[in-house]
């Protein structure tokens, strides 16, 4: 093995500069990957912990996956009928106290809070527009919604507490009606109940949909809003992994019947999306590296056509067709591994200064002033395992012409 290796070095310095360019070749096509892959990564990883930051882990709802029975399904089990109303029922979900402790033994380690939510209209100097009010207990939502809590801009969840009738809105939806922090909004439910609340604190957290569509009051004061007494709708649930969401989410509504959503599946498209386009960087990194490796099929093919006579000489002192392949696949691999290893050290220099460039830019009420740069062994791991295997393969091709060769053929001139 070590008069094979011997050999296909002897064969790469024959042919410095065309070996040169090949690995160029594959180093720019694994430093372009990496640096790719690594802000794309990044911006993924980095648009998912915003989105997870504003919205609950897991949310259970008053609802169920399927619809209930009604008591008519039983009672005219072979009667067809028609035109029936299912009852209204408002109570919401039962006995929250219980449920309440059975999610904390689920979730030693988690965070519960119970919510009365619905739509609104506010209105304040003549402009009504609608809003999300929700009831809460400010102590076990600041534990859930850390967002809300980092973003406060004015005011504290708790002063919902101090304040007779108070509520806390988004910065940007006092802007869209033209208040202040201190005003007074009046509120009115579907259920035709008015009331006037106080803006005690204001929050900004970056999120369009939550800083305009989002207010919180305390929980009696909803309950008396929307005229469901010691009612609560939804239960949020914070976890220390966000990633196990779904299994807890999975476990709760078995143990409790009740419909629990995981903040993947309420945001399915989006994680859809971002599998559509991680393929599509795959692929791309794939091609561009299939690409350098017709570079590294080119160099080893003219080796072995100026080398045939070497061959067949090789060939006639004993060497086996195995021992050809190996040394021409060798020299494939010795290539592509230099174009890897330089690759390598191009793409944490790219990412490197990706991660340095400085700039503005405001989208709501999020400051970017950097690229989302994700450093990750798995990129580099990944490029020069595609880095390899394109090598190897533009190197089998020619090692495997190389072991047909006959030395005979070639000593007479045959060829």
């Amino acid at each position: 093995m070590r008069l094979v290796s011997e050999i296909a070095f002897t064969h790469i310095q024959g042919r410095l500069r065309q070996t040169i360019v090949s690995v160029v070749g594959v180093a720019l096509g694994v430093g372009f990957s990496i640096a790719m892959a690594a802000l794309m990564q990044g911006s993924q990883n980095d648009f998912i912990a915003t989105l997870v930051d504003a919205i609950p882990h897991v949310q259970i709802t008053d609802e169920t996956r399927e619809a209930g029975r009604q008591p008519a399904d039983d009672a005219f089990t072979l009667v067809a009928y028609s035109g029936l109303v299912p009852r209204d029922d408002r109570r919401g979900i039962r006995n929250p106290v219980e449920v309440v402790a059975v999610l904390e033994s689920l979730v030693p380690r988690g965070a519960v809070s119970t919510l009365l939510t619905g739509q609104a209209v506010v209105r304040f100097g003549g402009r009504d527009v609608g809003l999300a009010v929700s009831g809460i207990d400010p102590t076990r939502e600041a534990k859930v919604a850390r967002k809300i809590v980092a973003g406060m801009t004015s005011g504290s969840l708790e002063a919902l507490r101090s304040a007779q009738a108070g509520i806390v809105v988004g910065d940007a939806f006092l802007k869209k009606v033209g208040a202040q922090a201190g005003d007074t909004l009046t509120v009115a439910s579907a259920q035709g109940a008015l009331k006037r609340f106080k803006v005690v604190g204001t929050f900004s957290t970056g999120s369009t949909g939550v800083d305009e569509g989002v207010g919180y009051v305390l929980l009696k004061s909803a309950q008396v809003l929307y005229a469901r007494p010691n009612a609560i709708n939804q239960i949020k649930v914070r976890i220390d992994d966000p990633l196990e969401a779904q299994t807890v989410a999975r476990r709760i509504e078995g143990a409790i019947g009740l419909k629990t959503v995981s903040w993947q599946e309420s945001n399915g498209d989006l994680m859809s999306a971002f599998l559509v386009r991680n393929v599509i960087m795959y692929t791309v990194v794939g091609a561009i590296l299939l690409v350098a490796g017709f570079g590294i099929y080119n160099v080893i093919s003219t080796i072995v056509h100026e080398k045939a006579r070497d061959i067949a000489i090789l060939k006639s002192l004993g060497f086996a067709e195995t021992d050809m392949r190996r040394i021409f696949l060798l020299e494939g691999l010795i290539i592509g591994a230099m174009g890897a290893i330089a690759g390598c050290i191009m793409g944490y220099a790219l990412s490197s200064l990706l991660a340095l460039i400085r700039f503005e830019f405001r989208a709501g009420a999020a400051n970017l002033d950097r690229l989302p740069i994700l450093f990750s062994v798995w990129h580099y791991l990944i490029a020069s395992g595609f880095a390899l295997a394109s090598a190897g393969f533009a190197g089998y091709l020619p090692a495997r012409k190389a072991a047909k060769v006959k030395p005979v053929d070639i000593i007479r001139g045959a060829t």
